[in-house]
């Protein structure tokens, strides 16, 4: 399954985008700010222009397990009965650690990572649960019962 996120746009405190599963959208993202980061860039580089908790991560190519059980998110009730805290981690991003896609609705909720819902305000996201449900239930859910590999690509729509 290949999963892609398009920045469609950042300010000093977060970025916005939309994520598409195999073509075709499913729902909105919300990240930290996009410091221009890039894949190709070597770790020394990333780690000197990001700001912990308050950047996106690179954009690139990754690949997603869904064989991680998250300490944090599998003590809620929420992704407890979901996934059993089973989150979506991206694998092998340079200079960040633990990125998921979660539930959130602002900026400060990510802290790197990914975060699903509808972005119906500005700066934010609304129905978050809802639509992360959707996306896992839909998605991600199936594509690990089948042990289909999955990657997201992400890249920026915009100029930096």
């Amino acid at each position: 399954m290949k999963v892609e996120l398009v920045r469609i746009y950042t300010c000093s405190t977060y970025t916005i985008g939309k994520l598409y599963v195999d073509g075709e959208w499913v729902c909105d993202t919300l990240e930290d700010t996009d410091r221009g980061l890039d894949q190709s860039m070597s770790e020394a580089e990333i780690r000197k222009i990001k700001v912990y908790r308050r950047t996106a991560i690179p954009t690139g190519t990754y690949k997603i397990t869904m064989d991680v059980q998250s300490p944090k998110f599998a003590q809620y009730p929420f992704y407890r009965k979901l996934c059993k805290g089973y989150l979506p981690r991206l694998l092998e991003v340079k200079g960040f650690d633990g990125i998921l896609m979660h539930c959130g609705s602002t900026a400060d909720n990510s802290a790197g990572c990914i975060l699903i819902g509808l972005n119906t305000i500005k700066g934010r996201l609304t129905n978050s649960q809802k639509t992360y449900t959707t996306f896992m239930g839909l998605h991600m859910l199936p594509a690990k019962k089948m042990k289909e590999e999955i990657t997201i690509t992400i890249k920026r729509k915009y100029k930096k």
